[in-house]
């Protein structure tokens, strides 16, 4: 005898019970964003459209852009920046560790360093520095070196002077929460091991420390590039004097200041996808996947855009 199993029934002959009904997603409409995308391109275009219509010269922008004066300028802006960074970041340190040294002389001197220049304003700085001939008439080093302070205090060395030390101050309270940021058990253990102050910071402290100082380091950077422009103060022929002095001579004064302005543009973009990509280097020991950089980014959209629709490519 056959028994004939009706599948359309459940164990106790009822209806079986229903499966799970498949989950329509609609997604959210962000009308919000659609409005302020609209409103923003209407105001950048107003913008656009106002500046086209004002009294400036636009043709006379690319005729001076790549002028030997304004190469020079730039060639100028950026040697400044780096020297003026490098003493920043060399003092910076060494205030640094004099801040966080137990002995009480050394740290009320890095403390009075860094609040005498981060509480004066850096032009002030500058035109102290190139009129300190008033307090010194001469600087002699001895057998090595006497001259007069007027010649000795050219514009280029006022502007190394003032933006350096200057520097210096910012840069040692970033190194100092650098330092700070580092678990103490590093150093203690560090020392059970033998090591002696100073290669426990060479070797354990300060690369630890760099995942923290990188960051606000490349924000200065960028910022002392820019603050470059007021050594013009003190006749130094950097991109914006140069920039000054092309325009009071051609009767283009606010078209070589929009060529200025297009230049630093153009050299603080550069130094920010360095700074990146310095930043990524140093997250390698705190992040498990790094981001992606803006290649990577560009190359995964591009494949899949090119990937046929329900297959992988």
């Amino acid at each position: 005898m056959t028994v004939d199993i009706d599948k359309t029934t459940g164990p106790g002959g009822g209806t079986p019970p229903a499966g799970p009904e498949a989950i329509k997603a609609i997604p959210v409409r962000h009308y919000g964003r659609y409005v302020s995308a609209v409103v923003a391109l209407a105001l950048l275009g107003g913008v656009v459209y106002a500046f086209s219509q004002g009294k400036i010269n636009w043709g006379t922008i690319p005729d001076y852009f790549f002028d030997d004066r304004v190469l020079g300028g730039v060639v100028k802006t950026l040697l400044m920046t780096v020297l003026a960074m490098t003493m920043g970041v060399v003092g910076g340190i060494v205030l640094a560790v004099m801040r966080l040294s137990k002995n009480p002389v050394t740290s009320a001197i890095a403390w009075f360093y860094i609040w005498f220049f981060r509480g004066t304003p850096v032009l002030v700085q500058l035109i102290v520095w190139f009129n300190l001939g008033l307090v010194f008439e001469y600087i002699n080093l001895g057998p090595f070196y006497r001259d007069e302070w007027s010649d000795f205090m050219t514009p280029f060395l006022t502007a190394l002077l003032g933006l350096g030390l200057n520097e210096a101050a910012y840069m040692a309270e970033i190194c100092r929460a650098g330092l700070l940021s580092v678990d103490e058990g590093q150093t203690e253990a560090s020392h059970a091991l033998g090591m002696s102050h100073t290669k426990t910071l060479r070797r354990i402290v300060v690369p630890q420390a760099m995942r923290v100082i990188v960051p606000p380091t490349g924000n200065e950077v960028i910022n002392m590039l820019k603050t470059t422009s007021l050594v013009s103060i003190v006749q130094y022929s950097e991109l914006f004097r140069v920039a000054q002095d092309i325009g009071q001579t051609s009767g283009a004064p606010a078209e070589m200041l929009f060529l200025a302005a297009a230049w630093y543009l153009l050299l603080t973009s550069v130094f920010s996808v360095g700074q990146y990509y310095l930043e990524r280097h140093y997250a390698r020991g705190s992040t498990r996947t790094l981001p992606s950089t803006p290649w990577q980014k560009v190359k995964a959209n591009m494949l899949a855009l090119g990937r046929p629709k329900g297959g992988a490519a």
